[in-house]
């Protein structure tokens, strides 16, 4: 190992408390050597705000101000907790207790629960939808197992808000919450879930902030103790504190104010759970004389990034926004922001994985590459489009897709029906697969409409409506598909979708995003619908939706590319318009638009599947598109739009002159090159790529490479293969890297 090396995996410990200041910035070093009163950081992402209070904190520490064990500095996740932990040591601050809020509750309630009730401190429920469902039980409510899931998040929400089973119903309107089922039938639940705990003798993750607020200001002697021990409080993404959280926090430190602050309100996106930027706007008002320091000098993200996060935040209205940060990017220039309209959503989800292609050709890593969308439906899409073109990818903050509950039953439900082999009274005149598909689906909650509102049953539509769709693709795909034939399939996939990947791109919702970065960010879905998102309805809630695109905005360092789709699948109705929060901002859709281009500062628009800065092969790529348009089918003429027959070449109900021993030869190949370079087979070839090859019987090179579904990275590497295949020979190669 090198010196260089050893230095950046073991950093030196700072020789002195001045030697911790060395490398902040003016305003950092404002923050760092702010130790005395209340301090609020009102810090802009990508601002360096974790340096600036860990070393705060080590600097009060090596200068012999604060004493560690005196010091509790909690944040929001374990991860944040951890990373503030690691910082202060190697800064010289180890004994500085970083936790979550919660840790820290319940750090202290098991040490005083023997004192102030008696006893061991109940047993804290791993998962509360199970004491749910019972107290739904004992109200004779009937519940399904997402409408149990909606039902256990309003309790959630109403603890973390204070708010007893009586008050509920007027809370929820004055909130104006989209409630899941009736106020007054939620707030009876309610009540009868705290009573089924008492009767248990548990208690849950709420309840251990509730107990410790409770026994602190009841029992004034451990509130006095607890003070002795912690005399200086540092919070992180105060944005987010709940009113239970800011209560605790009130009893921790007394009449005391030695307490520092960091938030940004223009982050604030989990209001759903409680969180509210109230506490954070209103710090001054609540310590007048607070040292307040703004750090906006962004290190994270290039010129053209902050300029498009700057140009979101100017159009936001509401109280958050007349407190926003004007961010100064600190690194050299990049590439501008990439704006690309779609036909449609597979359309877009497959654009985004060439680029990711072509980015991953350039230099960067797989793991620094992020597609992130507004809700965790939104991945199965993209999961196959980066599968398709050989991309590892990993899921953030979601099940994958086959290990979600709803994906598993309908699945159990399709491998049922399919037994029977269509001989079930459920399938009685339904002859095609989509149908037979929609048909047992409707039994586990699919529709023909999604259902209204948000939350899990929502989710769960979404999911079965995916399902849907990929039985419709696969009928396209093969016409004489049984249900048996997209069990199989669906097998095959989720078999596929459980290999491991040591590193990949990150699917991720933009809520999973929070607190993370990537060198290239891809925004997908930004239509009107979905961003915002249909049931955000209010001026408050429109807000969050905004403030939720900034956030994801600003996880890009230096790639970022915003897309939408004007419809759901190939062929449909163009009837889709981009996000309203891009109005102004992307060329073309406002006044200033012209001033910004001629300036350099939005990027440009690009439709169809293409453009600028894909990298190798893209122009052969854009070539081979242009050569295919129209496309019409090979047998009868007619202009093909559908995307599946566009792959085949033809109508689906015109006769294939498929080569079934070719089309065998093929899968057994493509079952190899699978097994040697440890992928799915799809990521090889699809099955319609396979059946499209196998029809045209492909005699040189021009040909196979014109065969939709080919492309010039597939091309190259097993073009040698497929054509040898086809002219009968034996002995192919291996597979081979590019």
């Amino acid at each position: 190992m090198t010196s260089a090396t050893h230095s950046t995996l073991f950093p030196q410990v700072p020789d002195s408390a001045d030697a911790v200041l060395d490398g902040l910035d003016p305003e950092q070093r404002e923050v760092a050597t702010a130790l005395h009163g209340p301090v609020c950081v009102l810090a802009g992402a990508g601002t360096g705000k974790t340096r600036a209070i860990t070393h705060r904190i080590a600097y009060g520490v090596r200068a012999g101000i604060l004493q560690p064990a005196s010091v509790l500095a909690v944040t929001f996740t374990n991860r944040a907790a951890g990373e503030m932990r690691g910082r202060l040591r190697q800064l010289g601050a180890s004994g500085v207790q970083a936790r979550t809020f919660h840790s820290a509750a319940l750090r202290q309630l098991q040490f005083f629960w023997p004192k102030a009730v008696g006893g061991q401190l109940p047993r804290i429920v791993d998962r509360k939808i199970k004491l749910v469902a019972d107290a739904a039980a004992a109200c004779r409510i009937r519940l399904d197992r997402n409408e149990l899931r909606d039902l256990t998040s309003e309790i959630e929400w109403s603890k973390v808000t204070q708010t007893v089973p009586a008050d509920y119903a007027a809370a929820a309107a004055k909130s104006g919450r989209d409630v899941p089922r009736d106020p007054a039938e939620i707030a009876q639940l309610y009540a009868a879930y705290e009573d089924l705990k008492r009767d248990r003798a548990v208690i849950d993750f709420e309840d251990v902030l509730l107990l410790a607020v409770g026994i602190l200001q009841d029992r004034h002697d451990i509130a006095d103790q607890v003070r002795a021990q912690y005399q200086h409080f540092v919070v992180d993404e105060y944005q987010d504190v709940s009113p239970l959280q800011q209560r605790l926090l009130e009893l921790w430190l007394g009449d005391r104010d030695s307490l520092c602050v960091v938030g940004d309100a223009s982050q604030t996106i989990y209001s759903f759970t409680g969180a509210t930027p109230d506490h954070l706007l209103n710090f001054r008002t609540r310590h007048p004389g607070a040292t307040v320091v703004k750090l906006v000098r962004d290190y994270r993200s290039t010129p053209q990034v902050v300029h498009l996060a700057n140009g979101l935040l100017s159009q936001a209205r509401g109280r958050a926004a007349d407190h926003r940060l004007e961010l100064i990017s600190q690194r050299e220039p990049g590439t501008e922001p990439v704006y690309t309209e779609y036909a449609d959503e597979p359309a877009e989800a497959e654009g985004a994985a060439r680029r990711i292609r072509a980015l991953m050709a350039d230099g960067v890593p797989a793991s620094e590459i992020a597609v992130l969308f507004r809700t965790n439906s939104q991945s199965e899409i993209y999961e196959q489009a980066l599968a398709d073109a050989g991309v590892p990818y990993q899921l953030r903050g979601a099940e994958r897709f086959f290990e979600r509950t709803e994906v598993r039953e309908a699945g159990a439900a399709l491998r049922g029906a399919a037994r029977f082999g269509g001989n079930d009274s459920l399938l009685d005149d339904v002859v095609d697969l989509p149908s037979q598909v929609r048909a047992v689906l409707s039994t586990k909650g699919w529709t023909s409409e999604p259902p209204a509102g948000s939350g899990a049953v929502r989710e769960r539509w979404e999911s079965l409506a995916a399902l849907v769709r990929l039985a419709e693709d696969f009928a396209r795909a093969k016409p004489d598909a049984t249900l048996a034939d997209l069990v199989a399939e669906l097998d095959e996939r989720a078999n596929a979708q459980h290999a491991p990947t040591v590193e990949g791109v990150t699917l991720a919702s933009l809520h999973a995003a929070k607190g993370l970065e990537w060198d290239a960010v891809f925004l997908v879905g930004l239509a009107e619908g979905m961003m915002p998102i249909t049931y955000a309805k209010t001026d408050e809630q429109i807000e969050e939706e905004r403030r939720l695109l900034y956030v994801g905005v600003t996880r890009a360092r230096v790639h970022l590319s915003l897309s939408w789709a004007l419809s759901r699948s190939p062929g449909g109705r163009p009837g889709r318009r981009p996000s309203r929060f891009l109005d102004g901002l992307r060329p073309g859709s406002g006044a200033g638009a012209a001033a910004r281009a001629a300036g350099g500062g939005a990027g440009g628009v690009e439709r169809g599947s293409g453009g600028a800065g894909e990298g190798l092969g893209a122009a052969a790529e854009r070539r081979q598109r242009k050569n295919r348009t129209p496309a019409r089918c090979r047998v009868c003429g007619r202009t093909l739009t559908d995307a599946g027959e566009m792959k085949l070449m033809r109508c689906e109900d015109c006769p294939s002159d498929m080569d079934e021993g070719l089309y065998e030869r093929l899968r057994e190949w493509r079952a190899g090159q699978a097994r040697q370079l440890g992928q799915p087979a799809y990521c090889v070839f699809t099955d319609k790529t396979l059946i499209a090859i196998a029809e045209a019987v492909p005699d040189d090179e021009g040909e196979l490479a014109r065969i939709p579904g080919v492309g010039v990275r597939k091309f190259r590497r097993f073009g040698a293969d497929v054509l040898a295949i086809c002219a009968g020979q034996e002995g192919v190669r291996g597979a081979e890297e590019e």
